[in-house]
């Protein structure tokens, strides 16, 4: 299995001075508001005095839920109270559920490649997995139904959970079809399994934002998961679950972190004075631009011989090098002075994916994308060759 032996953390955090980061999964430092929540604290604290700072926390709390509840209901899912539950991000959300629904007996189906925290995550619990390739379009359904039929006929095990990131997934950057959205929930139906809708950059579209699964759900099977990591700041930690309320009393049961009440009422003080559509708007244009920049670069500087998937929003950019392990040349990249990370890391059998990587456009000034995949690109241009000539 994945990461046993070789986690990408060892590098990702150390890498050489000057690296130009195409590898980072973060947001550009410049939309970070860190002089807004710098005044929400102070608000806060000036407002609250120590209340934020104790175990019960600040009278806030309920209000960071509410503006999560009335965010649903806009992109299409009314949710009482007690069907949302906040989380220390979504990583947290995910390790929850897996807890709750998983044993040692229970099948995942995931998309492949696939987040490579999830991926970890699901490894603790259960060692059975379905893995359905992606496209252009995202998760193959026509294919996942092919497999789902052959294993019932067989007499196989059917998955119990399907995980999927639906919406500018996470290596590859593309989105699920409506005509596939719609396929995978009468799929779920069919075949009794319940999907969990990883939504963590499902607010950074281009153009227009798809349907939420959890909006096209009629019978209740999606277990939906948000981040404000992606359009607030990671280090807030703010996630969430929206299920049916009998789920989300037993994950409430195993979240013991005693709900992290500084965290939650800083952001709560930050988004009742965030215009919150325009904060997106802002974060989306410069998304954008940074991927026109990138797609445009790798137009000029990778050799012929490589493709990507063109995201529709999100962070990032999947790429092929075909014939070329782009492990092993994350060593030449880095004395080039660029990172990137090798598509083995978001596959279950780290030999699968040995051909891409994933580069990100959040993180990396326009400049400093323009000139990493040129770096990248003189590096790729000489291995290919090298592979050829084997």
């Amino acid at each position: 299995m994945a990461f046993k032996n070789d986690p990408p953390g060892q590098w990702l955090s150390t890498l050489p001075p000057g690296c130009l980061r195409l590898s980072s999964g973060y947001p550009d430092p410049v939309l970070v508001p860190s002089k807004e929540i710098k005044l929400a604290v102070t608000r806060l604290l000036e407002e609250e005095g120590d209340l934020p700072l104790h175990y019960m926390g600040s009278p806030r709390i309920p209000q960071l839920k509410k503006f999560l509840q009335k965010r649903m209901a806009q992109r299409g899912v009314e949710l009482a109270f007690n069907e949302l539950l906040i989380t220390s991000g979504a990583c947290q959300a995910i390790d929850l559920i897996a807890r709750v629904l998983l044993d040692n007996e229970a099948v995942v189906a995931i998309e492949s490649p696939s987040y490579m925290e999830a991926l970890e995550i699901f490894q603790n619990y259960t060692p059975h997995y379905m893995t359905i390739p992606i496209d252009e379009n995202g998760l193959q359904t026509e294919l996942f139904a092919d497999m789902l039929k052959d294993r019932k006929e067989k007499g196989q095990p059917l998955p119990r959970l399907l995980y999927t990131i639906p919406t500018y997934q996470n290596p590859t950057g593309t989105t699920l079809s409506l005509e596939r959205r719609q396929h995978l929930l009468e799929l779920a139906e069919q075949y009794d399994f319940v999907i969990l809708e990883d939504d963590a950059y499902g607010e950074l579209g281009f153009q227009d934002v798809p349907h939420l699964l959890k909006a096209m759900d009629p019978t209740n099977r999606v277990l939906y998961v948000g981040s404000l990591s992606k359009v607030v700041a990671p280090g807030m930690r703010i996630g969430w679950v929206v299920a049916d309320k009998l789920l989300i009393e037993p994950l409430s049961w195993f979240k013991k972190d005693l709900d992290h009440p500084f965290d939650q009422a800083t952001m709560a003080s930050f988004l009742e004075v965030t215009d919150f559509d325009q904060h997106l708007h802002a974060l989306t244009n410069v998304y954008a631009s940074k991927c026109q920049t990138m797609l445009l670069a790798l137009e000029k500087f990778l050799p012929s011989e490589v493709s990507w998937f063109v995201p529709k929003g999100g962070y990032f950019v999947w790429v092929k090098v075909p014939g070329v392990d782009t492990s092993k040349i994350l060593a030449e990249a880095f004395d080039a002075g660029v990172s990137f990370v090798p598509g083995k890391y978001f596959f279950l059998e780290q030999q699968e994916g040995l051909e891409y990587m994933r580069l990100s456009f959040s993180y990396a000034t326009e400049e400093e994308i323009v000139k990493g995949v040129e770096l990248l690109g003189q590096v790729i241009g000489k291995n290919i060759v090298v592979a050829e000539n084997h």
